[in-house]
Formats: C-alpha cells, sequence, structure tokens
C-alpha cells in the first residue's frame, strides 16, 4: 500500500502547485503585473500628419476630384520608379475603386516607408511645389490652338450635333470621333473672332459655320467632290465602291438634284447630310488604300489629308506625307492634316466622342 500513499501525496503536491499558479496568476492580473508598457511607433507624426490631411474639409467637387486624380497618377509614376510592384498594386486599386482619396492614403503610407529616400522626396516635393505655383500650364493646352477662346465656343456648337454625328457613323460604319476630326479641321479656320459672321451669330450662339461658296456645310464639301461620292458608292467597278449597303445612303428625292445637294449640305437647321458625306468619303479613302496594300486605317491624319485634298490627290502609296490646306492662328501656321491629328489624340471632347474599338465597322463588300 506504500506506492498508493506515495501517489496521493504526488496528487496533493501538484494540485496544491495548481492552485497556487492559479492564485498567483489572478492577482498578478488583478494587480497589472501582467500588462505590456507598450510604445509608440516611431512614425506615429506621420499618422497624425495623414489624419490630419484627409479631415472633413478634403471635399469632394469636380475639379478638387480632378486634380486629386491627376495627384494620384503622378504619384503612381513616381513610385513606379523606385517600387513598381508597389506601385502595380495601388494603381490596380486605383483603377478597379475609382477612389482617389483612398489611393492617396495608399501612396502615404508608402511614402513612410520611404523617408530616407531622397531622391525620391525630391520628386515628391517638386511636384508639390508645381501645385503651389499654379503654373499657367496648368489650365493651358500643349496645343497651342486649343486655347483660343473660339475653340470654347467650337466644342459647345459640336456637343449639340453629338446625336446626328452618332446617327450617321452608324449607318457608315465611321467612328464619330473620326468624323469631328475633320470637321475641326475645317471649322477651325472658320471660327475666328475676327470675322464679322463670328462676331454676329457662330460666337454668340455657339454654332458652327455653314460654307455656302467655294465650300459646302460644316465639313466644307465641295460641290464637285460630293458628286463624286453620290457617283462612286453606286459604282461597283470603283476602287472607291464600299457596297450594296451604302449605295442609297445618299438618294435624292427630287428630280432637281443639283438644288436638293446644295440645300441638304447647307442647311442651318441640320447638318446630317455634311457628316454623311464627310464619313462616306473617308471611308472610301481607307478601301482604296487598303485595296492597293497600303492600309491607313490607323492615320486619321492621313485620312484627314486626304479629305482636304480630294480624290486627285488621293494615290496610295507606302509613305504618305501629311499635309493639306495652311491654316493660320494666333499667327501660327497649322496643316488640316495635323490639326485633325491633334485634335483625335487630344483627349478633348473625348467623353461624348471616344475611342472607339474599331475606327472602322462593317466589312466591305
Amino acid at each position: 500500500m506504500k506506492w498508493l500513499k506515495i501517489s496521493v501525496k504526488v496528487l496533493v503536491v501538484i494540485f496544491a502547485l495548481i492552485g497556487l499558479f492559479l492564485t498567483l496568476s489572478y492577482f498578478a492580473v488583478k494587480l497589472g503585473f501582467t500588462k505590456d508598457s507598450g510604445s509608440v511607433d516611431s512614425n506615429n507624426r506621420y499618422f497624425q500628419d495623414i489624419k490630419d490631411k484627409y479631415n472633413q474639409s478634403f471635399k469632394h467637387d469636380t475639379n478638387v476630384a480632378l486634380r486629386k486624380d491627376y495627384e494620384a497618377l503622378h504619384r503612381i509614376l513616381i513610385l513606379n520608379k523606385y517600387y513598381p510592384k508597389n506601385a502595380q498594386f495601388i494603381l490596380n486599386a486605383y483603377m478597379k475603386s475609382g477612389n482617389e482619396t483612398e489611393v492617396l492614403r495608399m501612396i502615404d503610407a508608402v511614402d513612410i516607408r520611404l523617408q530616407e529616400n531622397k531622391e525620391y522626396l525630391n520628386l515628391v516635393a517638386e511636384y508639390s511645389k508645381r501645385k503651389k505655383d499654379n503654373s499657367p500650364y496648368d489650365s493651358a493646352s500643349v496645343f497651342e490652338w486649343m486655347n483660343i477662346s473660339e475653340w470654347t465656343d467650337f466644342k459647345f456648337a459640336v456637343a449639340k450635333d453629338k446625336v446626328v454625328i452618332d446617327s450617321v457613323a452608324k449607318l457608315t460604319g465611321v467612328e464619330p470621333r473620326l468624323i469631328v476630326s475633320v470637321l475641326v479641321g475645317e471649322q477651325i479656320r472658320l471660327f475666328n473672332s475676327k470675322r464679322e459672321a463670328y462676331k454676329k451669330w457662330i460666337g454668340p450662339l455657339k454654332i458652327l459655320s455653314v460654307e455656302s461658296k467655294f465650300s459646302l456645310g460644316v465639313t466644307g464639301i465641295k460641290e464637285f467632290t460630293a458628286q463624286k461620292i453620290e457617283q462612286t458608292i453606286k459604282d461597283s467597278t470603283s476602287v472607291f465602291y464600299l457596297g450594296k449597303k451604302y449605295e442609297h445612303l445618299l438618294d435624292f428625292s427630287t428630280d432637281s438634284i443639283n438644288r436638293e445637294r446644295f440645300n441638304r449640305l447647307t442647311s442651318y437647321k441640320n447638318h446630317y447630310y455634311s457628316y454623311m458625306y464627310a464619313a462616306l468619303f473617308i471611308k472610301q479613302m481607307k478601301v482604296q488604300w487598303e485595296k492597293a496594300g497600303f492600309p491607313i486605317t490607323d492615320r486619321p491624319e492621313i485620312l484627314a489629308t486626304l479629305f482636304n485634298v480630294g480624290y486627285p490627290q488621293s494615290q496610295p502609296k507606302a509613305n504618305p506625307r501629311v499635309g493639306g490646306s495652311t491654316i493660320t492662328i494666333n499667327d501660327i501656321k497649322y496643316s488640316f492634316g495635323a490639326v485633325a491629328y491633334e485634335f483625335y489624340y487630344s483627349g478633348e471632347l473625348f467623353d461624348i466622342f471616344p475611342f472607339k474599338s474599331k475606327k472602322f465597322d462593317w466589312d466591305e463588300i
């Protein structure tokens, strides 16, 4: 029985130790002996600055949101130079959420870890200085001719024709922005504040200039060019032929064809046919050059140049030149093709005339 007495004593000692441990633990907790004193993060001041930066005065309006978008993208580009992986994470968040404020917070989180990187901080500081200086470039376009007041009037005017332009684009398969690019080349030379017509009607009413002499309509179609378009869209043997689905887009409703053509192109109220003729001509140029083995689908500057110089000058070749009529704006000379190209890729009016997946829809027959 001796082993039994020993086992009992061992158990009693074990339970006694457990009891002592629990008792000591209780008093340790009660008296606060187990509390971790903790520490203040060395970057606490930066966290506080960030908190203050995004207080309730960080309001959301259109102008502020736009500036925050620019800032976010610019800062991502700076970060990409040093830590492309983190830049990619932030860019992904920006693209998926569209929340520029939270994206800027992500960048702030990165900044905390880059306080010792002087080169990075200098680039950030340089951008911040530019924002505070209110540089005159902030409100100006790199395309000088877009900085004239008449350009603002033009944008108001062409926006009124969006529905008409879109309807023509749907029928012809020509991207709306491409149609507008040749319109810009024709109109910008007419949007001259020194012209009497501009002072009386075009500027005050924010309307497009309608030509009715040597060129016709808002896109400046020559009468002989209009006749050529009408003829070639029906001629299946022509290099400009587009297919049966296009043959009746310019049909006349009267026997007085010349008068009807003039009236449809020079209408002040409805510019549908100005855009229709322009779109068909652009597509004919695209088809002619493609058949010859020199595609210009992605060359809005060449398509605009050909639109301006007309059928006789359209000779497909490997290295076509940009040009056309010379347009003088504030004593600076531009070519028709260059103006169309700069508009097309400027981002101006992109909200109503964006890029499409293809500049030309529908395969030709």
